[in-house]
């Protein structure tokens, strides 16, 4: 499998700082949804990166410095619990990732989304499904999404301990459901998600 392929592709047509994009937590019932923007350096593999989602918390959490210390630039950027009630997760999605590219120290000259639909960037961009499976930035920025948001679920765990977000990561768990219903939403529940749990009680 070549890891470069979209990279090496965007480099052919002229394209100098190729960033991938990807996010974290557009499912779960809380908390705001984070992207992440990452250029390599040309040709870079960095040895371990892979779909954030194939690997152990623990890889994850290894490899988030590694990325951070060794990648040409990156960027983390995040959209609040209220611009999701607000504009939906969709376009709450695409404003975290706006966000992530232009956040970028390095400004990009193309972009590569995961995903099939493409934030409104001032630049070239094309989307790569199951992209984090198959482009390296994208897979190193899937691991800074992943582990950023999880990072802030733990510090959720400790404000909130009711809701056990340290284990569940916001996401619409069994355990998550229980805890809702007993104890109602709190201030980073998303509103709109939840409709289905309350209308159980």
């Amino acid at each position: 499998m070549n890891w470069l392929e979209f990279e090496s592709n965007a480099a052919a047509k002229g394209f100098i700082n190729i960033c991938g994009v990807d996010e974290a937590g557009r499912g779960p019932l809380a908390g705001p949804v984070c992207a992440a923007a990452v250029i390599l350096h040309p040709g870079q593999i960095i040895e371990g990166v892979n779909d954030s989602k194939k690997l152990s918390e623990k890889k994850r959490e290894m490899l988030f410095d590694v990325i951070k210390n060794e990648v040409l630039d990156y960027s983390i950027a995040f959209s609040t619990v209220e611009e999701i009630e607000d504009m939906n997760i969709l376009n709450a999605t695409m404003l975290a990732m706006k966000r992530a590219v232009e956040g970028l120290n390095v400004k990009a000259d193309y972009a590569l989304i995961d995903g099939n639909r493409l934030p409104p960037l001032n630049i070239e961009c094309e989307y790569v499904i199951k992209g984090d499976a198959k482009s390296m930035s994208i897979a190193a920025a899937s691991i800074l999404a992943k582990v950023s948001r999880d990072r802030l679920c733990y510090e959720y765990a400790k404000k909130y301990p009711q809701y056990g977000f340290d284990k569940h990561k916001g996401y619409g768990t069994k355990l998550h459901a229980e805890r809702i219903r007993e104890y109602g939403p709190c201030e980073i529940h998303r509103m709109s998600f939840l409709n289905k749990i309350l209308s159980n009680d």
